[in-house]
């Protein structure tokens, strides 16, 4: 079975954050592992605290981890410190980490700002550059390259800018805000790709960045290659859009676990035996998903 670590921290709410990683992967059939970087008090209408853990602690973490179960991809979100940046930085060169997704969580998504302006700069000089792929939605494109981007095409020039001046690595910036539908642009090895999408018509967006970088994590674990990973990874978060979840009093969560069917899909599976309750086949529940099918592989 391949594995994935995600480092970031947690959301008691269940919908993004460590919470949403964990069950991104474990649909995409990936054994997750965890390492926190802080508890946040937060639900779908907002972050009311933030207790990081110690850079001690997050590195004793790490090692455990990687000297145990290697993980075949690493997910980075939320870190809100130069310090635990840079112990994060530090243990994946020492260990050799590969296919590592960054998201760089700076603003959730009912508005709170999670990251200093020191952190940014300590995020951009010594942890960005060791990322393979980095996923910025445009307000964070923004932030890291300088520019302003109103148009699909600053998003190319944004994201050249950024991959030659500072990341050397290959960037998904995600469209949706403000510009398009739900279209993402990737910028890999000097060439633009497109990656088109229709807007799901719901305010339930809480954890979408979260669960898109891990999906990508999950599929670059399982040996594909970054744009398939991209385009799988969209495809899942749009068919966890569309099933339409709704909970809480904010921006709530999407449905992780959509397309999991069987014993354990719903509870004529459990109440009939093995296998009742639907076809084990990896079919969207509800129909096909916007974006692309979701064959559960």
């Amino acid at each position: 079975m391949r594995t994935a670590l995600t480092i970031a921290g947690t959301d008691p709410s269940g919908g993004a954050g460590i919470q949403a990683d964990l069950k991104t992967m474990t649909a995409h059939r990936v054994y997750g592992m965890s390492a926190i970087t802080a508890v946040v008090a937060q639900n779908t209408t907002g972050v009311t605290g933030i207790m990081e853990v110690t850079p001690e602690f997050l590195a004793e973490q790490l090692d455990d981890v990687f000297t145990d179960i290697f993980p075949d991809a690493v997910k980075i979100g939320m870190v809100s410190s130069s310090a635990l940046i840079r112990v994060i930085a530090e243990k994946l060169k020492q260990y050799h980490a590969k296919n590592i997704v960054l998201d760089p969580v700076m603003v959730a998504t009912a508005g709170s700002k999670l990251i200093s302006d020191e952190a940014i700069s300590t995020l951009k000089e010594v942890l960005i550059p060791l990322a393979d792929v980095i996923t910025p939605n445009i307000p964070e494109m923004e932030v890291l390259s300088g520019m302003t981007i109103q148009s699909d095409r600053d998003m190319e020039r944004a994201a050249a800018k950024f991959a030659g001046d500072t990341c050397h690595c290959a960037v998904l910036c995600k469209g949706g805000h403000q510009l398009n539908d739900a279209n993402d642009l990737l910028y890999a090895d000097g060439e633009n790709l497109w990656f088109y999408g229709k807007r799901i018509a719901t305010s339930n967006t809480h954890g979408t960045g979260c669960t898109l970088s891990s999906a990508i994590a999950s599929n670059l674990a399982k040996g594909r290659g970054l744009a398939e990973s991209v385009r799988r990874a969209k495809a899942y978060l749009s068919g966890a859009l569309g099933d339409m979840l709704d909970l809480g009093k904010g921006s709530g969560p999407m449905n992780h676990a959509f397309a999991i069917e069987g014993e354990y899909g719903d509870d004529a599976g459990m109440s009939g035996g093995a296998g009742d309750g639907g076809n084990s086949n990896g079919s969207c529940s509800g129909g096909n998903c916007s974006g692309g099918n979701c064959d559960g592989k």
